[in-house]
């Protein structure tokens, strides 16, 4: 018996190019962050909100969903680029049609997919779900941009003093107990150094 034959797809040939894709891209920065690096830091930010919330505030996530759902919050992005903050939603049309193009994109990428794939790939290619999980990653997300504020200004750099501002106000909007949790015990340590990290005993 003749081994199947498969039809070839480009999905996955399109996730490696998260990487290529540059955040921040209006703003000076001191260390430079693309899109795959961004997107694993949300995934295991959103693991760790789901922990939390079930750990301490009777959740019942799993953990795991909120991470693989994380990992692809912005895979879009490998069609559509990065577009800047202020340019997506320089007013309310602006936004509406950054979001339709948006939706075209993730349709386009569960289509590069297997016919029999598509239904397991759909759910964590959709960012406009309504959903306890896509609340969740949007908090991971805000929280990571919110870090790198953190991150830019510990080393001096003042072009990330309002966005910092920008996203407090947005984290204030949504603040939950895991949110405040992880604000609370892990956020201070990103304005420390090297050393000071470092300084705890193994």
């Amino acid at each position: 018996m003749k081994d199947a034959t498969f039809d070839r797809s480009h999905f996955f040939a399109h996730m490696a190019r998260m990487k290529l894709i540059q955040r921040w891209p209006l703003m000076r920065s001191t260390e430079q962050e693309n899109v795959a690096e961004h997107s694993l830091q949300v995934a295991m930010v959103a693991h760790a909100l789901a922990v939390i919330k079930n750990t301490f505030y009777k959740g019942q996530l799993d953990p795991a969903k909120a991470a693989m759902q994380a990992l692809f919050h912005d895979a879009s992005e490998v069609l559509t680029g990065d577009l800047p903050t202020p340019v997506k939603y320089y007013n309310e049309q602006m936004a509406r049609a950054y979001k339709e193009i948006e939706a075209n994109a993730e349709q386009s990428l569960v289509k590069m997919l297997p016919n029999d794939l598509q239904a397991v790939y759909a759910p964590l290619l959709s960012a406009h779900a309504d959903d306890e999980y896509t609340h969740l990653v949007k908090s991971a997300d805000l929280l990571c941009a919110y870090l790198k504020c953190v991150e830019e200004l510990s080393a001096g750099n003042q072009e990330f003093a309002a966005a910092k501002q920008r996203l407090t106000n947005m984290l204030d909007g949504r603040m939950n107990q895991e949110i405040r949790y992880f604000l609370e015990v892990f956020v201070p340590s990103f304005s420390l150094s090297l050393d000071e990290i470092s300084s705890a005993k193994f």
